[in-house]
């Protein structure tokens, strides 16, 4: 029922991150089912929310006592199997149950390489940003933070490049600049989508200081977040199409399509095509209106490396 060891070399402090996550992330699972759902008989009035700690072990036909240590943090390492079979008591979709294994083991049954990716952006992928002028695109990492960008999507809502480097990021413009949250037409929603696709990434940098200050930062800075960081939401979403009230331009729909970097798991290129003509053209007029600017910006550490790649 246990496993030896986990297929990444965690260090401690990651390890014990992990297990933490995990404790929590059951938790959060084990609460939202009622026992109706999962066959059982509901009994009376409980004390908590969900299925007990019993009912999980009994259907993953697992101990109470080690499902309790599960849920605690203990030093233990489940196999894929009994992960795999708390994934069906659970009743977790597959985003949640790669999630539980890459909680657990550090690795997800079937992946190859390392799930947090070393992307490089080079010069052709700036070139290639260039040459969308008129359709917003940028270059960003899992925790949204913005390594590259060209000038339609720079000034989308404002300018992204303006303020401290550490807030030029998606997540936060969205979550704490008000310009931001009034450009989104399903803010809600929107937000929603962000911090699942944040949690679903985590596992994989619970060891890195600019992901775990990242969230602690979001969590004391916004409620918003702090509540939907809780409840171990999971999104990994592809294509979909977003309504912006644009302040320069007014409404423009668009379908943003992510384009991972070669290799890479964690870098990607992040496209904003409009739907409509109308839409098209609002977006030439916010190109037009910077011409005079780059078209093209990058974050000052990339463009150094692109600088001494080029010497």
């Amino acid at each position: 029922m246990l496993a030896s060891g986990s297929s990444r070399d965690r260090t401690p402090n990651t390890v014990t991150s992990a297990r933490a996550e995990l404790g929590a992330f059951l938790r959060s699972r084990r609460e939202r089912l009622s026992p109706e759902r999962v066959g059982l008989p509901g009994g009376g009035r409980r004390r908590t929310p969900g299925l007990r700690r019993e009912e999980v072990a009994m259907l993953a036909s697992i101990g109470v006592t080690w499902y309790t240590w599960l849920e605690q943090g203990r030093d233990i390492t489940p196999s894929s199997q009994v992960l795999d079979a708390l994934a069906r008591a659970l009743l977790l979709d597959p985003d949640e149950s790669a999630h539980l294994h890459l909680l657990a083991t550090g690795s997800i049954p079937g992946e190859a390489g390392d799930p947090a990716g070393c992307g490089v952006v080079t010069a052709e992928h700036l070139d290639l940003l260039a040459r969308w002028d008129g359709i917003p695109a940028c270059i960003q990492t899992a925790k949204f933070d913005i390594l590259a960008s060209n000038a339609t999507y720079r000034f989308l809502i404002g300018d992204i490049d303006d303020g401290p480097l550490e807030d030029r990021s998606c997540l936060v413009h969205a979550f704490l600049d008000p310009a931001w949250i009034a450009a989104y037409d399903d803010w809600e929603a929107t937000t929603g989508r962000m911090v699942g696709r944040l949690r679903a990434a985590m596992p994989a940098h619970l060891d890195d200081p600019a992901w775990t200050g990242l969230v602690d930062r979001m969590r004391a800075d916004s409620e918003r977040f702090n509540s939907l960081w809780r409840r171990h939401d999971l999104t990994r979403e592809g294509v979909h199409d977003q309504l912006f009230h644009l302040p320069s331009v007014g409404d423009v729909t668009v379908r943003f399509t992510r384009l991972w970097l070669d290799t890479a798991a964690s870098v990607h290129m992040t496209v904003l095509t409009p739907v409509g003509p109308e839409d098209a053209r609002r977006l030439a007029d916010l190109t037009a209106r910077t011409a005079d600017e780059p078209r093209v910006t990058v974050r000052p550490a990339l463009s150094r490396r692109l600088e001494d790649e080029a010497a």
